[in-house]
């Protein structure tokens, strides 16, 4: 594997990481490698996006999942949609049996635990930038017997049917915050947020607006939200 800038051949890899230490971490780890540079650090979804316009582009974004207000899972198909070429590596403390599945579905190329800031992501690291997907034994085993047992990828979690603005209103709606408030918070408009509210009604299966701020709620309190 060998990327042309400059007179070294190394990777550039763009880091979209909000917590300051996590960032100074993956930095110094990444560079610790000599085919790896870190071409760029950004806390937001925005910052992100300027970047891959530049010359010459990330050879591989690794994305934190939470990114203060916004969905990291939604900037996964954001850089998919205008550059499907380059891959995207996954990194959270979130549990990788509830999000990494959608993160999949997003486009990522493989999801890595925050608790594996050592060899385990430079081999996540080495292996996407071959082309190959990235999965956990644990993943692997749960997609395997979703396989044997005739199921897709999908499931009853709302991390798995909802959609990436649609999880963040839902999660939203957990913590007790008004349609309004979610608009504020989203900058979308309160007929939007709305019709968000009723999509994910539908695809959980819930009638009324009492049962999904109470499927809400448990969602957060059962400690999917980390």
């Amino acid at each position: 594997m060998t990327f042309e800038t400059g007179n070294t051949a190394r990777a550039r890899i763009l880091i979209v990481e909000d917590h300051p230490l996590v960032r100074r971490g993956l930095s110094s780890l990444i560079e610790s490698e000599t085919n790896f540079v870190v071409c760029g650090v950004v806390v937001s979804c925005e910052a992100a996006l300027k970047i891959l316009f530049k010359t010459p582009p990330p050879n591989l974004v690794i994305v934190d999942l939470k990114l203060g207000e916004e969905n990291g899972q939604e900037l996964i198909s954001k850089i998919k949609a205008r550059h499907p070429k380059i891959p995207v590596l996954v990194l959270s403390s979130h549990d990788e049996l509830i999000y990494a599945q959608g993160c999949l579905k997003a486009g990522a190329q493989g999801y890595v635990s925050k608790r594996c800031l050592d060899t385990t992501l430079l081999t996540a690291i080495n292996c996407v930038l071959d082309g190959k997907m990235w999965l956990s034994e644990q993943l692997k085993a749960l997609l395997a017997e979703k396989c044997l047992r005739g199921q897709t990828i999908e499931c009853s979690l709302p991390s798995d049917v909802l959609s990436c603005r649609e999880l963040q209103v839902f999660e939203s709606i957990g913590y007790g915050h008004t349609t309004r408030q979610i608009a504020d918070k989203t900058k979308l408009s309160i007929k939007t947020i709305e019709s968000h509210r009723e999509s994910i009604k539908r695809k959980l299966g819930i009638k009324f607006s009492a049962k999904l701020a109470q499927r809400a709620t448990q969602w957060i309190e059962s400690g999917k939200i980390r």
